[in-house]
């Protein structure tokens, strides 16, 4: 579960700002929203709203950044150059992303700060959740002049054996712009099995969706999981929108590609022996994916198709390709709402809303809202004013991005307000009662004609 996330000059974020799933215990409502982990609860879900350039994206976007520079162990290419623009001297000052998270029970402090692409400090900690003193794991520090010093927990540092293994990763290994959280994941060490579990929730428990995210191996699920395939045909049956069933079509290589191909054929056969998992997926025309997997000796191509009923119960066959933008998002919604129901997953998902009706994601969130036996955490960014149903979510479950007189971004819940339950809160948010909405002063002097050439 994530508890909260801290950001300071980074994209729209100027000053530092936190986030946090942590409930206000003022508020009654909902109470099945709340996960009690040994006495600390957290919430189930959170929404995040607010103006076009407001920075609510920019918020799933840093934690995406941040993910990938961990995994990945090297700043990505679009992390550089990102402080808040109007600081002065901006790459000079310190780029903060910090985050408080529990992993399989144990909760975890871990933070960054960058300063002009050199990491400066990164430290991991065994969060006291603010009940007690949080204990260290590790501490790396880099100067100015890109030297490096590495502080592990007591056991560690009296011990020969790990003192041995501390010099060479120095020497060796730690670089003054890579993380060092999955290097030492990767270490056999009796003294650092819990970072193995921290670096876990980046790698596995961690979930983003953005807008042009797509799930992968749909049609390999389908074909192979009886269970997820029943239970994606009944989501996707469910919306009334004409799909009574879902195919996952099935050809041998040789026979997809043709005899003539055989380059392409050779390729992608490497591709699948080469491949861990032995199988390669590759997009085609439009949204459509294509499978490429090793099964019973045999290389085979698999597709996913929608079969559609019409009228006097004539049946229809469509490709991804031929379907509608909102019916590939809902698809893309499938395997995440089926583990973000059944495992102890962190979905986050940019413009949740994004071309589904309103109706429609109104009722799916309503229902993952209402289930009261959900494992998993799920955050959105929304301009969906018709999800701000207080039946639906709590208070505190509801944000809002606005940007300051400096542009920098402020991030602040409704709960802050400490309105009543009854109140009509989409209303209020329309009227501009918690800020967070468009100025639209200027488009009303508008002068659309001045513009006419002709």
């Amino acid at each position: 579960m994530l508890i909260r996330l801290v950001i300071e000059n980074l994209f729209s974020f100027g000053e530092r700002k936190e986030f946090n799933t942590i409930p206000n215990n003022l508020l009654k409502t909902l109470k099945h929203h709340r996960y009690d982990i040994d006495g600390f609860n957290i919430l189930k879900t959170s929404s995040i709203y607010g103006a076009n350039g407001s920075g609510k994206s920019n918020l799933i976007k840093s934690l995406s950044l941040f993910q990938k520079l961990i995994t990945k162990e090297a700043i990505p290419f679009k992390l550089k150059n990102t402080q808040f623009k109007f600081n002065k001297n901006s790459n000079k000052k310190k780029q903060t992303f910090a985050i408080e998270y529990i992993q399989d029970d144990t909760p975890f402090y871990y933070g960054i700060e960058l300063i002009d692409s050199i990491i400066s400090t990164e430290e991991l900690y065994v969060s006291g959740l603010g009940l007690k003193p949080d204990n260290l794991i590790f501490e790396r520090k880099t100067d100015e002049n890109e030297n490096t010093k590495i502080t592990f927990l007591k056991e560690f540092e009296e011990d020969e054996k790990s003192q041995l293994l501390k010099s060479i990763l120095l020497e060796e290994f730690i670089k003054p712009n890579k993380p060092v959280l999955r290097l030492l994941s990767n270490r056999e060490n009796k003294h650092l099995k819990n970072v193995k579990k921290a670096y876990q929730w980046f790698d596995e428990t961690l979930q983003i969706i953005t807008p042009d995210s797509r799930p992968s191996a749909l049609a390999h699920k389908i074909d192979k999981d009886t269970s997820f395939k029943n239970y994606a045909e009944d989501i996707m049956c469910s919306f009334n929108i004409g799909i009574t069933r879902l195919i996952s079509e099935k050809k041998e290589l040789n026979d997809f590609f043709g005899e003539d191909d055989e380059k392409k054929i050779e390729e992608l056969t490497k591709a699948v022996h080469d491949s861990p998992i032995k199988m390669v997926g590759l997009r085609s025309v439009g949204a459509e994916e294509l499978i490429v997997v090793e099964e019973d000796g045999k290389i085979w191509v698999k597709s996913l198709n929608l079969e559609h009923t019409g009228k006097n119960g004539n049946i229809a066959i469509f490709g991804l390709e031929e379907e509608s933008d909102g019916t590939i998002r809902l698809l893309d919604f499938v395997p995440a709402f089926r583990d973000v129901i059944t495992k102890n997953k962190v979905f986050v998902i940019d413009e949740i809303e994004r071309s589904i009706h309103p109706l429609l994601i109104k009722e799916l969130l309503k229902k993952f809202s209402l289930d009261t036996e959900t494992k998993g955490q799920l955050i959105f960014t929304t301009h969906e004013s018709n999800l701000l149903d207080q039946e639906i979510f709590r208070q505190d479950e509801i944000w809002f991005t606005e940007k300051d007189d400096n542009g920098s971004t402020d991030l602040y819940s409704l709960s802050d307000f400490k309105e009543h339950k009854t109140i009509d809160i989409r209303k209020g948010y329309l009227n501009g009662r918690y800020g967070s909405i468009p100025f639209l002063g200027n488009l009303e002097d508008l002068n659309w004609h001045k513009y006419d050439i002709n």
